[in-house]
């Protein structure tokens, strides 16, 4: 068990080791739910993206080449991975 302590702006400090078993990383967020009896279950915040969010990812970045289906997918796959939800 991992014993953190609270500052007296009532801060908390996750250590590095933590934060690795969670799966977050600088910039991400985290989701407590706070349950009975005055416990709390801590996790990361996953992105909640959708397919009509990816319409017009590519605009401005192809300096008006056209991209090969490959080169499509690859770009897709990037954007879902930065997005977060290869995670899941």
């Amino acid at each position: 068990m991992t014993t953190l302590t609270v500052t007296a702006r009532g801060q908390v400090t996750f250590r590095k080791d933590v934060l690795q078993h969670l799966g977050i990383r600088p910039g991400e967020k985290i989701e407590l739910d706070l349950l009975p009896d005055g416990r709390a279950e801590l996790k990361a915040a996953r992105a909640k993206g959708s397919f009509r969010e990816l319409y017009g990812f590519l605009k401005g970045k192809t300096n008006g080449r056209v991209l090969s289906i490959e080169e499509i997918n690859e770009a897709i796959a990037e954007a879902g991975t930065a997005a977060g939800s290869s995670k899941e």
